[in-house]
């Protein structure tokens, strides 16, 4: 049987509670049942990001990593997007198992994106990536659109209760690009979390996509999951407005899509982030004075993509 990551195990059980022990118990089973069904054998050190354990097999010879996440909402639609793909931009689905959150995979690199360290090169990947994702999404996928009422609530809530810096037209500017793009958007199929540490190095193709949220809506919107991920590089440039048009230029060009639309959602991802900051802290920095900072970064960067 499997040895889940301490670490992994005690973040979940951290912000699961009773459910997320009693679910890392049972997880070592799972994951061999699961390797007994689709015919695999173990093939390295299990490996983790925040919600699942990804388990490095083998299956007739050729490697594969089988993914287990813990059941939540936010996960039910990821393998219909893997197979929706079916390997255009992103991994190849092999098998899934909805009841167990689980699914076998094509193995890519243990490399990513965010280590080339460039974030000209990060935002022109994601672009191209982004572009190659954007198909017509089947009806059974949860369309951004509908989630357009609540954000604008959160954003209300989050501005009345939290003591925030962000000046009134950078608020406003959110509300806007909620009220006129987060509800009339296309039925595309986006990535959700389109982040440089969510596209990998592979051999079939130079980079694929990985843990996809599965939904439906405007392919900019996913420009905002990926310039937020690299803002701490951005900062690091001596002109950071002009890194950030930089940076939006180049994801829009390289994913063909209206530069305007991608700073606006670029704008609003800024805006949630800083809130979401001050609520309940980052996966790098959940408290403390690492954490203020990149609440402060996530403001400036906010004020800096509002026009």
């Amino acid at each position: 049987m499997i040895e889940v990551p301490e670490a992994f195990a005690h973040g979940t059980v951290a912000r699961e509670g009773e459910r997320g022990a009693a679910w890392i118990e049972q997880l070592p089973h799972i994951v061999g049942e699961l390797t007994a069904l689709w015919d695999c054998v173990p093939d390295g050190d299990v490996l983790h990001g925040g919600v699942g354990v990804i388990v490095p097999v083998r299956r007739g010879g050729r490697p594969a990593a089988m993914k287990v996440s813990f059941p939540h909402p936010g996960n039910v639609h990821e393998p219909d997007a893997f197979q929706v793909w079916d390997g255009r931009g992103a991994v190849r689905l092999y098998e899934r198992a909805d009841d167990r959150y689980a699914m076998l995979l094509e193995r890519a690199g243990a490399t990513t994106l965010a280590q080339c360290g460039d974030p000209d090169e990060m935002m022109a990947v994601a672009g191209r990536i982004s572009r190659r994702l954007a198909v017509p999404a089947p009806p059974e996928l949860p369309r951004l659109r509908d989630s357009a009422g609540e954000w604008e609530a959160q954003l209300r809530k989050d501005d009345g209760e939290l003591d925030h810096r962000m000046p009134i037209r950078v608020l406003d500017a959110a509300l806007a690009a909620v009220r006129e793009l987060g509800r009339n958007q296309p039925d595309t199929l986006v990535h959700g979390d389109l982040h440089a540490r969510n596209i990998l190095a592979a051999d079939r193709e130079p980079w694929l996509a990985v843990d996809p949220k599965g939904c439906a809506g405007d392919p900019a919107y996913d420009a905002g999951a990926a310039l937020k991920a690299h803002m701490l590089l951005l900062v690091a440039e001596d002109d950071l407005d002009k890194a950030v048009r930089r940076s939006i230029d180049i994801f829009a060009e390289a994913a063909g899509l209206d530069r305007e639309r991608v700073r606006r959602w670029c704008q609003l991802h800024a805006v949630q982030a800083a809130f979401w900051g001050m609520r309940h802290g980052f996966r790098r920095a959940r408290d403390g004075s690492r954490r203020d900072e990149i609440v402060v970064l996530a403001e400036r960067l906010a004020g800096t993509l509002t026009e």
